[in-house]
């Protein structure tokens, strides 16, 4: 979850939500045909008509949607192979190019990752997904100031519905530079708008942490705690930094317990036992 010491964990689950999976219920299996000899009639699937452009929409779609689902399971080669049938059936269906940068990104190969993501902005300029992802990208290459100039350009688009998402994508990579009130006001934003989500509370109270605004990095970070089914190790040692920095060392001791307890081959189990508050 973390925004700094652990940017992995974090960015493994931005990744996962930067795509956004269609459920598959238009991909039903058809019983086998009997061939030459049986009666059994040939299903529905198997009577359309392989030019009719709407059965070549619906091909293409499906395989969107596969590459999309195998890449969310890290089967890349399988993801890529999905997306080129995709494009081969509809080479200007929304959404391939930029799933194509996310795949080679997560592969390493970063210079076709960028030319994908420019390519499916040239396609479609106002296409928020495309600039919410290429935006994440640059910011994992730490070209900070044109991730920015991305997430701008998505948070203006009329009627965009992934400002929560953007805007805590947005305060993590200012964070990573260093930018720190330009980071709470991007979480403080994202929060506002769903002050559920447990990634955007974690990353708010680390930023308020650094900042040292340690009363309301305490109010974020303790909504986590407060619901089992969210506390995890990084939640705790965070709350046990912020005590420590506020000089509650019965408050450090409690969630350091806990923190045995409940993780104890956790590394911020470790840190907490080395009494590594300030790495």
């Amino acid at each position: 979850m973390t925004i700094l010491g652990r940017p992995a964990r974090l960015s493994a689950w931005l990744l996962a939500s930067l795509v956004a999976l269609v459920a598959l219920g238009g991909c039903q299996s058809t019983t086998q045909i009997v061939r030459p000899g049986g009666d059994s009639p040939a299903p529905a699937a198997e009577r359309r008509n392989p030019a009719d452009p709407a059965e070549v929409e619906r091909r293409a779609r499906t395989r969107l949607e596969l590459a999309a689902l195998y890449f969310s399971r890290g089967q890349n080669a399988t993801a890529l192979e999905e997306l080129r049938q995709a494009q081969a059936a509809r080479p200007d269906l929304p959404g391939t190019h930029s799933l194509r940068g996310l795949i080679l990104a997560g592969m390493g190969e970063f210079g076709q990752a960028d030319e994908s993501f420019r390519r499916a902005l040239q396609v479609d300029p106002r296409d928020g997904d495309a600039m919410h992802n290429y935006g994440w990208f640059l910011c994992q290459q730490r070209r900070f100031d044109d991730a920015d100039s991305q997430f701008r350009s998505a948070l203006a688009l009329p009627q965009y519905p992934d400002t929560v998402r953007t805007l805590l994508a947005q305060g993590v990579c200012h964070a990573r530079s260093g930018r720190w009130p330009e980071a709470e006001l991007a979480l403080s934003r994202s929060y506002e708008l769903d002050p559920s989500n447990p990634v955007t509370a974690y990353n708010l109270a680390e930023v308020l942490l650094r900042r040292g605004e340690l009363e309301r990095a305490r109010f974020y970070v303790g909504r986590i705690n407060a619901l089992p089914d969210l506390v995890s190790a990084q939640s705790l040692w965070l709350a046990a930094r912020i005590e420590r920095r506020r000089g509650q060392l019965d408050l450090v001791a409690e969630l350091g317990r806990r923190l045995r307890e409940r993780f104890p081959q956790s590394p911020e189990a470790l840190q907490f036992e080395r009494g590594r508050f300030d790495d």
